[in-house]
């Protein structure tokens, strides 16, 4: 018998099913969660998402009997080569009926469809992000606190029944009929037996039995089983709740030498760097800093929108990144992290500037500093560097030297992904890779 559940689920129906089907199909669901973020739009990552996974990936293990062992009985119709008794020869090795690597019988990997399957945003976003990793995640500080939480707080007498403390009320009742001696049952009935046996027999105690036995129910009448005064209620009270908290700063050049393409290879970069930082931290604000030979903090839509053109001066945009991290940004209660994104460009005699910048003040504030160099659609893939620009000496030098700073290289959109696995990728699955 074969049983489809056909059923939705919406509002947690079946989620134990989804559940341990999830946990069964793991790997096969994360590498089509991969595949799919491939084709799929940055800003689409957020959203629900459908995978296809192999037929053949989601095929429970079964014992079957193999075809050319064993003894096995065969009823087979009619005919005129074999009569009852004949004994007929096991075919060779690998012959014989057998249905093959598939269903099908033909042995191809397309012999069974597809299996397609819905993914919530919660389930997409985990597997997209479970082998990722953020470098010092928890801050020495917590963050100010801006939630209240519930604990429990004792017992109360007055509350809420779905509140009731079951337990501790039949305590209490218990406690209340053992001081007050309330009649137990055991003791009515085994009174209730002789009355009965007194009458039979017309002994002459049975007045005062009756008498006794009226007393006890009267006693039991008084002292109920559970009282008011036994009822308890579980107590909740608000207390503060401290949550982690982080800042994103999105620093790009927007000199006249990026393109559109490139600005939007750094979009791509900043969007999946914001999806990961919400999936970290309860709360995310992002900082846009974007410069030319000048820095001004923007929003958003300035930020990737607007068009300037003009020379390029990285310590700029470093020496407002600090001056707001100075302002509102303390780096004993915050998680501060920046990914900044250009084509390399930069004044050579602002080099030695840049560098004391970054030293001095912005890596030690930073959790993690990412530098993304993008460069035209038709350059070498990622990972690859044929000429190191001006910035990137910079940086490369600040790298050799130990800062904690991550550079990466990026010509086409397929390969923003890779990259970002790179940067964040956890250092035990860089270790087995």
């Amino acid at each position: 018998m074969h049983i489809v559940d056909r059923r939705l689920n919406p509002g947690g129906k079946s989620l134990p099913n989804r559940q341990r089907f999830l946990r069964r199909v793991k790997d096969v669901a994360q590498r089509a969660v991969r595949e799919s973020a491939r084709e799929k739009d940055i800003k689409d990552l957020g959203k629900d998402g459908r995978i296809t996974v192999p037929g053949d990936g989601v095929r429970e293990p079964r014992f079957s009997r193999q075809p050319g062992t064993g003894h096995q009985d065969y009823i087979l119709p009619g005919n005129k080569t074999y009569v009852e008794g004949d004994r007929i020869e096991r075919p060779p090795s690998g012959g014989g009926g057998g249905g093959g690597a598939g269903e099908g019988g033909d042995g191809s990997e397309n012999s069974e469809d597809a299996f397609h399957f819905v993914l919530t945003r919660e389930e997409f976003l985990d597997l997209f992000l479970e082998d990722l990793e953020l470098p010092d995640l928890a801050k020495r500080r917590l963050a100010i606190v801006e939630t209240e939480g519930l604990r429990r707080a004792g017992y109360t007498v007055s509350g809420s029944p779905a509140n009731l403390a079951l337990s501790r009320t039949l305590r209490n009742s218990m406690s209340r009929r053992i001081a007050l001696k309330r009649p137990k049952l055991e003791e009515m009935t085994a009174l209730e037996a002789e009355v009965a046996e007194a009458r039979e027999a017309d002994d002459p105690r049975l007045p005062d039995l009756l008498l006794k036995l009226e007393a006890l129910r009267e006693r039991s009448k008084r002292i109920p089983y559970v009282d008011p005064i036994d009822l308890r209620f579980r107590r909740f009270e608000p207390y503060p709740k401290p949550i982690a908290q982080a800042v994103m700063f999105c620093l790009m050049d927007v000199s006249g030498s990026m393109t559109e393409h490139m600005k939007d290879l750094a979009k791509r970069f900043y969007i999946l760097l914001h999806i990961f930082l919400t999936r970290r931290y309860k709360h995310v604000e992002i900082v846009f800093i974007r410069h030319t030979d000048k820095a001004t903090e923007v929003d958003e839509e300035t930020f990737f929108g607007s068009r300037e053109t003009g020379g390029t001066l990285v310590s700029s945009a470093l020496v407002e990144m600090k001056r707001i991290v100075a302002e509102r940004y303390s780096p004993d209660d915050w998680n501060i992290y920046a990914a900044q994104a250009s084509d390399g460009d930069n004044v050579s005699s602002d080099g030695p500037t840049s560098t004391e910048l970054l030293r001095a003040h912005i890596l030690p504030a930073c959790q993690h500093f990412a530098y993304l160099e993008v460069g035209d659609e038709n350059g070498p893939r990622a990972g690859f560097v044929e000429h190191r620009t001006t910035l990137w000496r910079t940086y490369e030098a600040l790298a050799k030297a130990g800062e904690p700073l991550a550079m990466r290289k990026v010509n086409h959109r397929r390969d923003i992904y890779p990259v970002f696995r790179e940067l964040f990728g956890r250092k035990d699955a860089k270790a087995e890779a």
